[in-house]
């Protein structure tokens, strides 16, 4: 009977896990990642538009990455988006492509990517500890209702698997978080 509670609330909290790892590839740690520059948003056409959508990232080096822009008249669109992005980072044009070297952040930048990793970090628990609320909500209604096959012993196993699933989700983060701060320590 737990069952059709704990399947829907896994996957509800898997969302918020799967939001923080595509967030967390967003950090800059030293090292060049495509995941740095993918969503940044460029005017174009009018329009603000993904990078990915309008050039191909690449990582010719660990420090340096390459956009090569499908249409060659956005190039200072693309660069003006980098620039004022404010990831630190500044585009120089060579021909038809980009070039972005990634510097090594400093001790100060280093410490405010820790703290936005903590806070992402506590804003996906967050969203984790909402489902569980919601869900065990909905299980104490059901158990006081009646008319509902839920016994109060299903109930309490229900609730049991919940806890069970919230505190692995909420470890997940939790390593997720300590593998990133770690990352951008050691560079």
């Amino acid at each position: 009977m737990s069952n059709e509670y704990v399947k829907p609330t896994r996957a509800a909290m898997s969302k918020p896990v799967e939001y923080y790892v595509k967030e967390l590839r967003g950090i800059r740690t030293g090292r060049a990642s495509t995941a740095l520059l993918e969503y940044l948003k460029v005017m174009a056409y009018g329009s603000p538009c993904d990078l990915r959508d309008l050039a191909a990232v690449s990582v010719p080096e660990s420090t340096q990455l390459l956009v090569k822009p499908f249409d060659p008249a956005l190039k200072n669109e693309i660069c003006k988006a980098i620039e004022t992005a404010e990831l630190g980072l500044n585009p120089m044009v060579e021909g038809s492509a980009i070039r972005v070297s990634i510097p090594a952040p400093s001790t100060d930048r280093r410490s405010q990517l820790v703290n936005q990793v903590k806070k992402m970090g506590e804003e996906a628990k967050i969203a984790i500890r909402n489902e569980r609320r919601d869900v065990l909500k909905q299980i104490d209604t059901q158990c006081k209702d009646k008319s509902n096959p839920l016994s109060e012993d299903d109930a309490k196993r229900a609730k049991s698997d919940i806890e069970d699933l919230t505190k692995s989700k909420i470890g997940e983060i939790e390593d997720l978080s300590s593998k990133k701060v770690t990352e951008i320590e050691q560079l």
